[in-house]
């Protein structure tokens, strides 16, 4: 997976230059056969985007699995047994976590996107000949806009990714639960989420993706049971509704699910100590012992033979 580093690092750069020249294109009034075939690289580079977004998910599966291998040694635990009620809900709970970090993450986009939607009509209403090129707008003003939301609504699904380990493992041992117990909850916790979040990655990455392509496609022009359809038409404004779930989809909650995987995993690894403080305490406990007995016990017998032998020794005489 580190060998594809340099491809994924290529193929994710492509897309958001691709992008970035055809709005560029279009701002500068070029002429419409250029923005026709910035739209062709855009659509490419949306495709590369979601295969490099493959590859970083993909690593992601393989972080977490490393990370589980750790918490299972540290927690001392053999397995995860789902027949136990308490496990089998944590699974369940954790499948469930990365549809809901998905629904915060979305709509955290939405939220930024209508401020800025405001801020840019009071721009074009306060400042003349902004269109015209005669006036400046304020774009400091729409890059604190998203600064401040991306800051602000990322806050609950920060604390939703780090708080549920916590409480599934703190909660528990105030009611006297045991801490095996408590370690196979976590890890069908960690485990729900690993394998849900990879599924919801890689579905919102390639949907994400193929809305954007599908609104493009229709300002390009599509037949439709014969029929060219064009920018503006019925299936183009379907189409931008799409692209406008789409786009969060594949740059915001899709990328995000690394992130959600990789940490929650490293927090169950943080927390693996103190749920396997008592194995672990056994188990040195036993190793610092026994070969102290095993030592008196040899000795002993060392002694018992050699006075045996003087014993029949004495008798021949």
């Amino acid at each position: 997976m580190m060998a594809t580093t340099a491809m994924q690092l290529a193929i994710d750069a492509f897309g958001p230059i691709a992008d970035n020249a055809g709005g560029i294109a279009e701002m500068s009034n070029q002429e419409d056969i250029v923005r026709e075939r910035t739209d062709i690289l855009d659509a490419v580079g949306n495709t590369t985007a979601a295969t490099g977004k493959g590859f970083a998910i993909a690593s992601a599966a393989l972080t977490s699995l490393a990370l589980f291998a750790a918490f299972v040694t540290f927690t001392g635990i053999d397995g995860i047994n789902i027949f136990k009620a308490p496990v089998l809900a944590m699974l369940f709970i954790g499948a469930m976590v990365p549809v809901v970090f998905s629904a915060l993450a979305m709509n955290a986009v939405g939220k930024a996107a209508m401020e800025m939607v405001y801020e840019v009509r009071r721009q074009f209403k306060e400042i003349p000949g902004i269109m015209e090129g005669t006036g400046k707008p304020e774009y400091d003003k729409c890059v604190e806009i998203s600064t401040n939301a991306s800051l602000r609504e990322m806050m609950l699904p920060g604390v939703l990714t780090i708080g549920f380990p916590l409480v599934i493992t703190f909660l528990p041992m105030l009611f006297g639960m045991d801490n095996l117990m408590i370690a196979e909850m976590l890890g069908g916790y960690m485990a729900g989420v690993t394998v849900s979040g990879v599924l919801w990655a890689i579905f919102q990455n390639n949907a994400g993706g193929a809305w954007d392509n599908a609104k493009k496609s229709f300002e390009a022009g599509v037949m439709i049971n014969g029929e060219m359809t064009h920018k503006g038409s019925a299936a183009h404004e379907a189409a931008i509704t799409g692209d406008t779930v789409g786009d969060p989809f594949k740059d915001t909650s899709g990328p995000s699910m690394n992130i959600l995987i990789k940490l929650t995993c490293l927090i169950g690894l943080v927390l693996a100590p103190i749920l396997g403080e008592g194995h672990h305490t056994e188990n040195s406990s036993i190793e610092e012992v026994t070969p102290v007995e095993i030592t008196i016990e040899a000795t002993e017998a060392l002694v018992e033979a050699t006075t045996l032998v003087i014993t029949s020794e004495e008798v021949s005489n």
